[in-house]
């Protein structure tokens, strides 16, 4: 095991100094080929812990997440604007390479959200939408046809390449609102919103991931849903992890990870009814604990095997 570590961290910090010094990470041959070799490196099942990493390694991890964030963006940016160049955008989104995995997750989200909620929420937030942004577009289109879906970006070019894919689709240009804001300065609106989904790239370090959460669980309404994207095992070279204790605030209810092609593990938490003491005396006043540890088996769509789902006992007082 110690070996087959090695051998991955080996294989990702080389894969991390060739991308580095690229002068460009838009799309081209080159950098397309580094980023599928670094993804199919970190894609098998592995036990690697990210957070026992030495120092340089642990530098390299951030420093590659955020990497992997820019070129994702220079990706959607290119492929929207393609998109953006047909009669029907949304009749041609399968020339985006990795459109499956959007179905696929689509699918496992709003499973996942159906377990634990019967009721249709009319109202969606997606933080951190991007000009491409097919998880408020593939919800909207197979799962959720009544849904309005509030998509935030701090981005005013990419809302304006998002309206432009939905902006001629009769249904969905009804649907899909977008706002150009940082999450950070968002209040009173957050209280409309019955499930808030947060996109692994806003907060790409673990400090400004949590300062997004306790932002969220301050003004989000009691009983609301909030998914969130998260990695684990080699997955976190690509994307930031979320782990349950972060969630303060939050009741985790369940924690998944696909084995699959579909990279992200997915959270669900539920803002607690009623906070213990106000949230103006700091949040940690109001935290519960999460029992990071007990763990039972959770399979909803059979994506792999490696699957986790967190039972929360805690109860308010």
């Amino acid at each position: 095991m110690v070996c087959e570590e090695e051998l991955l961290i080996e294989k990702v910090c080389g894969l991390y100094e060739q991308i580095s010094s690229l002068g460009s990470l838009k799309p081209c041959k080159n950098v397309d080929m580094l980023f599928t070799q670094l993804v199919l490196a970190c894609i098998p099942p592995s036990q690697i812990d990210v957070t026992n990493l030495n120092k340089d390694v642990q530098e390299v991890r951030s420093n590659l997440i955020r990497l992997c964030g820019e070129a994702e963006g220079h990706l959607e940016t290119h492929y929207s604007t393609l998109l953006g160049s047909y009669h029907n955008p949304l009749e041609n989104l399968h020339i985006f390479p990795y459109y499956s995995n959007y179905l696929k997750l689509g699918l496992l989200e709003f499973t996942i959200l159906t377990q634990h909620s019967t009721h249709v929420p009319a109202k969606i937030a997606f933080v951190g939408s991007g000009p491409l942004p097919l998880t408020s577009i593939v919800l909207a289109s197979n799962h959720l046809p009544s849904t309005t879906f509030h998509n935030y970006d701090m981005d005013p070019l990419a809302n304006s390449n998002a309206m432009r894919l939905v902006s001629s689709h009769p249904d969905l240009s009804n649907r899909m609102v977008f706002h150009t804001s940082d999450i950070l300065d968002v209040t009173n609106a957050l209280k409309e919103y019955e499930v808030v989904y947060l996109a692994a790239l806003v907060g790409m370090d673990k400090e400004e991931k949590n300062r997004i959460i306790d932002h969220l669980a301050k003004h989000m309404n009691p009983g609301a849903f909030l998914m969130l994207r998260s990695a684990h095992g080699a997955r976190a070279f690509l994307y930031p992890v979320v782990e349950p204790c972060d969630l303060r605030g939050f009741e985790v209810l369940s924690v998944f990870h696909p084995t699959d092609e579909v990279i992200n593990s997915v959270v669900i938490a539920r803002k607690y009814p009623v906070p213990v003491h106000s949230l103006d005396q700091g949040l940690g006043s109001m935290i519960l604990p999460n029992k990071c540890s007990e763990i039972q088996a959770f399979n909803p769509l059979n994506h792999g095997n490696m699957i986790e789902e967190l039972a929360v006992e805690e109860k308010l007082l």
